[in-house]
């Protein structure tokens, strides 16, 4: 009986060692490319990391796009309102920020790393919910209008400090603030944005474009220092602190499960239509009512994209300027940076992605792909590598960090128990 329970055992590792689930950890430090499995992020190339999406079926991890393309390294010295930015909806309602309150949080979670990390993976718009809290402006969520020690998350200067360190880290990149204003206090948030020295970067509003009209290229507001806009949703502040009124100087389609529903993209009650050319900024919001963490990888990678379409066509062929989402890393492949760069493409050259653009070319003359492989992202520098990729709480860290290690683990299993079934018989 000996020979054949060799026979077996070799059989088997050799199974093991060759299953799909063992070759996902073949690749070299950064060696997979984007859709290639893999075991953990190090196998990834720069601007990927190694996850998964159950929601859609596919339990095998991958090499998922975790960074934003810069769409003005490609196509440079267009008006502001001609790209297209990645904005985080709730960009504070953090999973596992420790509580401040001394009480345990009872809320709702949105994203998954810190803003200074969603900024350095190429994000460009922050939704911040700011409410009067203990003497002090806080980020929250609220019940009618109020913040809750159990559903607060920290004072705004937190975050509005770190906004700060990454305009003065990158001194040609522009964010934007879209603020849901419940503050009360007067001139509680010209006071705030003055205390983190953010005023140094402000777009002043007597020069903010209205009537639709182009705003000035990237180039002249970062020459300017003017990096910085900031929206609030009170009109009347416009006129008590300058801060400008989002829906003077933005179009925007209803948040929420009614800016999910296919073939349908209605404005924002508070938003002109937007079809009108009211303005030439548009903000096309998606993500549902109630956040579902697993679920954001299945919402980004099918039907994203026919939502941007319907609201390209609800707008009068205007693409979305802004793209708001829940969970923005998760998706099976190229997600909202897929997205983005569609977007940014067809605007800026004509391409059906901004990797085909020809800098200097005709509108519509475009580069082509002499492979069926997917292009290759250009990468920020930090931004994934600095510690957020395996998102704490999340399948990502169980099927991802330690496949390889579980994967040998199987093997020497299997092999050990025909050992011992052979020494048995």
């Amino acid at each position: 009986m000996a020979y054949p329970c060799v026979v077996l055992q070799y059989l088997f590792l050799a199974v093991a060692l060759t299953s799909p689930l063992f070759s996902a950890a073949a690749c070299p430090a950064q060696g997979c490319q984007l859709l290639s499995p893999c075991s953990r992020d190090v196998n990834c190339a720069q601007g990927l990391y190694c996850g998964n999406c159950p929601a859609s079926g596919k339990n095998q991890p991958s090499c998922t796009r975790g960074q934003a393309t810069r769409p003005t390294d490609i196509v440079k010295g267009l008006p502001f309102n001609k790209y297209s930015w990645l904005v985080t909806h709730n960009s504070f309602s953090i999973v596992n920020e420790p509580s401040l309150t001394g009480v345990q949080r009872v809320t709702f979670y949105n994203q998954e790393d810190t803003v200074t990390n969603q900024l350095r993976n190429g994000v460009r718009g922050l939704m911040l919910d700011m409410y009067d809290f203990e003497g002090d402006i806080w980020l929250c969520h609220s019940f009618q209008g109020q913040c809750y020690n159990f559903t607060a998350f920290e004072p705004a200067i937190n975050t509005l400090k770190e906004v700060g360190s990454f305009l003065d880290d990158n001194p040609t990149e522009i964010i934007t603030i879209f603020i849901e204003d419940y503050v009360r206090v007067p001139n509680g948030l010209s006071r705030l944005f003055g205390s983190a020295d953010l005023m140094k970067y402000w777009y002043p509003l007597k020069e903010m474009p209205i009537n639709g009209n182009d705003w000035p290229t990237v180039a002249n507001m970062v020459e300017k220092n003017y990096r910085l806009l900031v929206f609030t949703s009170v009109a009347s502040k416009e006129a008590d602190e300058g801060i400008a009124y989002q829906w003077r100087y933005l179009l925007e389609n209803e948040p929420g499960d009614p800016g999910i529903v296919p073939g349908s993209c209605p404005n924002r009650k508070e938003s002109q239509p937007l079809s009108s050319r009211y303005a030439s900024l548009f903000l096309q919001n998606y993500f549902p009512t109630i956040p579902v963490q697993n679920d954001a990888c299945k919402e980004h990678s099918s039907g994203l994209s026919e939502m941007v379409d319907s609201c390209y066509k609800a707008a009068g062929r205007q693409i979305p300027n802004f793209l708001a989402v829940n969970f923005y890393m998760r998706s099976d492949g190229g997600g909202v940076f897929d997205i983005q760069d569609r977007m940014n493409g067809l605007t800026l050259c004509g391409c059906p992605t901004i990797f085909l653009c020809k800098p200097g070319a005709p509108f519509g003359a475009c580069k082509i792909l002499n492979s069926s492989a997917p292009p290759t992202p250009i990468a920020n520098e930090g931004g994934i590598f600095s510690g957020y990729v395996e998102f704490s709480g999340s399948s990502l860290r169980s099927t991802s960090s330690f496949c390889l290690e579980e994967r040998f683990l199987t093997a020497g299993l299997l092999v050990l128990s025909l050992f011992i079934l052979c020494r048995h018989f």
